[in-house]
């Protein structure tokens, strides 16, 4: 890793630590092909790619339904577009901050590029908690909210998607809102949208039916498959639900989920229909699902999904969620293959762990694709005024996981670390952006 260029950034985005973690990786495995290919490095390319083109923070007013006045700040970092418009989810969570968002921007550029489909990388979102809020409270706060991020949009510069905390509901607040300020039908402003007006199917399923997708690429690679195996899910989420439909499609068994107050183990193999009853219809935790499917589920309050055998691991819950401690864990149990549904939720040592005991890793930027490439082909949709149908939609999606999985393990052959997935994403997503820049100048 160049030490002084991560010494300067370090310097000039104090207090990031998520953003510091994504650019130390990328800038580690990218040093072979600065090696290789000096021309990159003598454009000064790492400088420019982990410098936002543009960081946008404002302020959100909002009413609650007792006349309460709050402020929440809203975020967008439009982070690169040297392949196409930014494009990238917004986040609705406490916990938001410009670091978080900036690393989620960062790491959006890559994935972005793995994709092929001609997409920029960006990020946004807001501190704002939508747990607990009324109906009319969600819609008010993403009227303020899309009043001023209205601004920066358009299907050419700038569509934003739905991340943590903005589903469906939410953007179609944000969705009517721009309509109301702009006086244009601009479908392809904003993607994660109702089928019946714009969306796209499977746009709901494509992050977690992607990354399972990745999961048995990366297992037919080592002439294994996914019918038979148990597989441990984090989350209970978009992407945890998803995943557990594909897994369950594929013929594997999902035998735990989990949320911020602990997990829950079913031997059976979870209910998806009863998890979705309680998650998506009456927003429950966990801990009702185990308690209602009966004698072969139980909670674990503060439980670690990790410390159940597997043979399969998938994060799909948020960053940093699965640590060193986890890795040995899921190690000693057998695990053959991790692959990340949420944005980094492996840490950089569990990451190692992983590594040093072949476990297959696929990483985020690879693995999670499918939900942004999905988000592409609605854009797509949206530009030739169609609607495909929910088969097109997944044989397009299976198409694009096979095809960054193919990209990335023979990027990681051509610099002599086959099967190094972190080293093969990073590198091949690196190389889209920087011969792009270096054919656009000096912008």
């Amino acid at each position: 890793m160049p030490t002084s260029l991560f010494e300067e950034i370090l310097r000039r985005n104090p207090g990031e630590a998520e953003f510091h973690q994504a650019v130390g990786e990328v800038l580690e495995s990218i040093e072979p092909v600065l090696t290789a290919r000096p021309e990159l490095a003598d454009a000064r390319l790492i400088e420019r790619i982990t410098e936002p083109e543009r960081q946008i923070i404002f302020r959100v007013p909002w009413e609650d339904d007792q006349g309460g006045i709050h402020v929440n700040r809203g975020f967008r970092v439009e982070f690169n577009s040297a392949l196409g418009p930014f494009k990238g989810g917004l986040r609705f969570h406490p916990s938001l901050n410009l670091g978080i968002v900036k690393f989620l921007g960062f790491e959006q550029i890559f994935k972005n590029a793995l994709t092929g489909l001609g997409i920029g990388g960006g990020k946004g979102g807001s501190d704002f908690d939508p747990r607990g809020r009324s109906e009319a409270e969600v819609m008010r706060f993403c009227q303020s909210f899309m009043t001023e991020l209205s601004r920066h949009i358009g299907d050419r510069t700038d569509i934003p998607a739905g991340d943590v905390g903005v589903g469906s509901r939410e953007i179609g607040f944000l969705f009517g809102q721009y309509r109301r300020i702009t006086n244009r039908w601009d479908a392809g402003v904003l993607t994660g949208k109702g089928t019946g007006w714009g969306g796209s199917p499977v746009r709901t399923e494509a992050t977690g039916y992607g990354n399972v997708l990745f999961a048995a690429e990366m297992m037919k690679r080592r002439g294994e498959d996914l019918a038979g195996r148990q597989i441990v899910v984090s989350g209970s989420g978009n992407v945890a639900l998803y995943s557990i439909e594909k897994a369950h499609a594929l013929g594997a068994r999902v035998v735990t989920v989990s949320d911020s107050d602990g997990c829950v183990v079913d031997e059976k193999g979870i209910d998806l229909e009863l998890l979705r009853q309680i998650k998506e219809v009456e927003r429950g935790r966990v801990s009702d699902y185990a308690e209602r499917r009966g004698f072969s589920a139980r909670y674990v309050p503060g439980g670690r999904v990790w410390d159940v055998p597997a043979d399969i691991a998938l994060p799909s819950a948020t960053q940093n969620e699965l640590d060193a401690r986890d890795a040995l864990s899921l190690v000693r149990n057998g695990v053959r293959a991790v692959s990340e549904g949420a944005n980094m939720p492996a840490t950089p040592e569990a990451v190692r762990i992983f590594h040093e005991a072949g476990v297959a890793f696929g990483p985020g930027k690879a693995a999670n694709a499918g939900g942004v490439a999905t988000s592409a082909l609605e854009m797509r949709q949206n530009a030739g005024r169609e609607s495909w149908p929910f088969a097109r939609v997944e044989q397009e999606l299976t198409a694009v996981m096979r095809r960054i999985h193919d990209t990335v393990h023979e990027t990681s052959e051509r610099f002599g670390e086959p099967g190094n997935y972190v080293l093969g994403a990073n590198i091949a997503g690196f190389e889209r952006v920087a011969e792009a820049m270096l054919a656009q100048g000096l912008v």
